[in-house]
This record gives structure tokens, C-alpha cells and sequence, in this order.
């Protein structure tokens, strides 16, 4: 029987576009099986992400066993974990599954959630401590 990979998402649970898109994103069963992490909440894996110099807030982190991706390269691999079982990871999937339009499209959608937590009065996450640097 064949080891299923640790495959951890961390991400902005406050950020409802983000949450919806965690809770609804899911990997293949033969693959394993996917953790969702807060990353406002304070945990190891944050402060791993944390000195590895990755800023939460421009970026959600997905941990594939050892292998750590961020950002535009994070969703990309998750196109290709996700099962292709209903409409949202069908279209999760063709959208994301070139690295060239994830780079490009990623940055416009963190632009979008940056937008809806300013109108939300959110505090940025701000894991690497840039002073002055707590809101969007």
C-alpha cells in the first residue's frame, strides 16, 4: 500500500474568499488527505513558514511532504492534487493547471482579497514583522 503524502494548506481563515475556496478545494483520495492551517493562529508550522521569509500575507503556503510552495505555485500544485469531482475543482483545476496563467492570475485574485479585507477593517497577519505593515 502505497504512503500518502503530508499535504498542509496554510492560509487566511478571516479572509472569507480564501476560506471558501480551502473548504471547498480537495485532493485525490490515492493522494492523501488535506489539513487546513490558520495562519493567524500561532503554530509551528507558522513559524517555519516564518523563517523561511514568507509573507503569509501576500501569499498562501502549501507544504507537499518536505516540499514547501507559495503563492501562485502553491494554488498551480494544487490544481494538480485536486480531485476533479464537481464544479469548483473542475474548474479549480483548468484554471490553475498551467504554472504561466496561475502566475499571472494569482496576483490579480490577492489583489481582490487584499481589497476585501481593507473594506472588512482587517489587520494584516503580518508574520514577518514589517513595522508599520498591519493593515491593507
Amino acid at each position: 500500500m502505497a504512503k500518502h503524502a503530508e499535504i498542509v494548506l496554510i492560509y487566511d481563515k478571516d479572509c472569507p474568499a480564501c476560506n471558501a475556496y480551502c473548504q471547498i478545494v480537495r485532493v485525490r483520495q490515492s493522494i492523501g488527505e488535506l489539513k487546513l492551517v490558520n495562519a493567524r493562529e500561532d503554530s509551528d508550522i507558522m513559524q517555519h513558514i516564518t523563517a523561511k521569509g514568507l509573507d503569509i500575507d501576500q501569499g498562501m503556503v502549501l507544504k507537499l511532504d518536505e516540499n514547501w510552495y507559495y503563492g501562485s505555485d502553491a494554488v498551480y500544485m494544487l490544481s494538480l492534487l485536486s480531485s476533479r469531482s464537481g464544479i469548483f475543482n473542475r474548474l479549480n483545476y483548468h484554471l490553475f493547471k498551467s504554472q504561466r496563467v496561475a502566475k499571472w492570475l494569482y496576483p490579480v485574485l490577492r489583489s481582490c482579497r487584499n481589497l476585501l479585507l481593507k473594506l472588512m477593517k482587517k489587520r494584516k497577519i503580518n508574520n514577518l514583522g514589517v513595522s508599520n505593515n498591519d493593515r491593507f
